[in-house]
């Protein structure tokens, strides 16, 4: 059962009778300015899991350039988890591996970049990541500053080990704020805020103000303090004063003239003195600003949510900042939100990263990449350019995957818009997988700029997924899930009844792109083999 948390006892009952609604904030979109199409490049996890080093990088990267894949567009070397030492340095900072990577992370990615490629590296949304090495929750700005500093233009964030934000919020019963470096604080009673939901002013004549404010757990309530007045524009403290409550944890989120900013993590208190302080630092503008306080937990939804927002916060700022010290251009990070699609980040990885996982890790066997593929197409409406859903990475050339499945599985991925990462061993890759894995056509699918994804217009033995392009024509897929081969058609002019497809061609004009196809009368005629695809583009 939920603490009552010195909730006021009405709101208490209220709150635990009260039907669970789920509401999804309108936030901004996060814009780094990177990763208006889908990612292309490579990752060591799905061939060589823990086996990586530095040798292995560089000879990779060296098959890249040689086989064409760099010409094709991959230009992403990507290290995922077991590339770093479980030490970290003297400063706290990550190290590689200390015989795996015995130059260090900083000169394999200037030996990488050298050859024109960017670099990527992996972390966890938690304690440790998946590999139990040294991740970065609670050390977001230092561990962003790391990245920054040796040039990675890529992170993977994964989320094992997570220890969840909790819902609920301390007592409050003032602020203070102050600008950075100044003993001389201006201090805003609860007594004179406004109160949100079910926050109530509670009665306590030993605190400062005689009163706190409960109410404020689980995104049910919030003060907002809308008299916070700044001398000049800059960094200034926030102090909150609370009335100490509660051997459990609890969080106050923050926000600024209507923007997230970091919010207080409180631990368990112990009742030595009945109250506490707790910091964090926002930017004020000059005159009056508006601070909102109040715990948004109200599902592992919210929780998730929130820390990858801080992350993406500290990597865009240490971008900046590193940019700065050096008097360069900024060079910015993608950002890959990997929290396997259990707390749908499709509603709200845009405001946090350029892409996120929609499903848990893909493996190289047909059942599992149709499972993948059946969850991931559904959500075609939430991608758009520099935001992306990431359905995994490629097994293409991996396990026992037939011609036709591999092939299926690239020109799936392809119309989904999904980042194109290769996971299989490219110094061994065969020249049928090659060819897949560098047809323009298909990648030209995957990298139109109007960055929408394919939407599934027919479900069946034979899926039928339509996907607007820049030039106003449109890529039709036609997949076969099916053992047998099978024949389709289907009428050009579905297309343009369709909103989100809204063809607007004659469809006279028709380039097959890969498999079995002809336009007859209006309508597309496809003939797609087991475990196939045709793919056609109109026009």
């Amino acid at each position: 059962m939920q603490k009552r948390n010195k909730m006021c006892p009405f709101c208490y009952i209220r709150r635990m009778f009260a039907p669970v609604v789920e509401q999804e904030k309108t936030r901004p979109v996060y814009d780094n300015g990177v990763g208006s199409t889908p990612l292309m490049g490579w990752s060591s996890w799905n061939t060589f899991r823990n086996r990586i080093d530095h040798d292995l990088i560089i000879a990779t990267a060296r098959a890249m350039k040689d086989s064409g894949l760099y010409d094709a567009g991959y230009r992403y070397v990507n290290l995922d988890d077991n590339w770093h030492s479980n030490m970290r340095d003297e400063n706290g900072e990550w190290q590689g591996d200390l015989t795996r990577f015995p130059d260090g992370i900083p000169a394999l990615i200037e030996e990488l970049n050298g050859m024109g490629f960017k670099v990527g590296l992996y972390s966890s949304n938690g304690t440790l990541t998946c590999e139990d090495l040294p991740a970065s929750l609670g050390r977001e700005r230092d561990d962003a500053r790391t990245l920054a500093k040796w040039g990675a233009e890529y992170f993977k964030y994964d989320f094992c080990h997570n220890i969840p934000v909790p819902r609920y919020a301390p007592l409050v019963y003032a602020v203070e704020v102050a600008p950075l470096g100044s003993g001389k604080a201006a201090e805003y009673q609860v007594s004179n805020a406004v109160l949100k939901g079910l926050a109530r002013r509670m009665k306590c004549a030993e605190l400062p103000g005689g009163q706190y404010v409960s109410g404020l757990d689980a995104g049910k309530g919030s003060i907002v303090f809308d008299n916070i007045v700044a001398d000049a524009d800059g960094e200034y403290a926030l102090t909150v004063c609370i009335k100490k409550h509660g051997r459990y944890e609890k969080y106050l989120g923050v926000t600024v003239n209507g923007e997230e900013c970091e919010g207080i993590m409180f631990p368990p208190q112990k009742k030595y003195n009945l109250t506490a302080r707790f910091q964090t630092v926002v930017r004020l503008k000059q005159g009056r600003n508006v601070v909102e306080l109040g715990n948004p937990v109200a599902n592992a939804r919210d929780s998730a949510a929130i820390q990858y927002r801080k992350m993406s916060r500290c990597l865009k700022a240490a971008v900046e900042e590193r940019a700065a010290e050096r008097g360069e251009a900024p060079k910015p990070i993608l950002f890959s939100i990997c929290e396997w699609g259990f707390r749908k980040p499709w509603l709200w990885g845009a405001s946090a990263g350029n892409m996120w996982r929609t499903t848990p890790d893909i493996r190289p066997w047909w059942f599992w990449i149709k499972t993948i593929y059946s969850r991931n197409v559904k959500l075609w409406k939430y991608a758009f350019p520099g935001h992306f859903n990431d359905p995994d990475m490629l097994e293409v050339g991996n396990g026992k995957l037939t011609y036709h499945q591999n092939l299926s599985h690239f020109a799936l991925w392809c119309m989904m818009s999904a980042p194109l990462v290769l996971g299989n061993d490219l110094r061994k890759i065969s020249k049928p997988v090659l060819d897949m894995v560098t047809n323009r056509d298909l990648i030209a699918i995957d990298q139109d700029a109007l960055g929408k994804q394919a939407k599934r217009i027919k479900s069946g033995l034979v899926d039928v997924l339509a996907k607007p392009l820049a030039d106003g024509g449109v890529a039709v897929c036609f997949f076969n899930k099916s053992k047998l081969t099978q024949k389709r058609r289907l009428d050009v002019a579905k297309l343009a009844h369709d909103d989100y497809v809204a063809y607007t061609g004659k469809g006279e004009a028709m380039s097959i792109v890969t498999g079995d196809a002809a336009l007859e009368n209006g309508k597309i005629v496809a003939r797609i083999p087991a475990d196939g695809v045709v793919v056609v583009k109109l026009k």
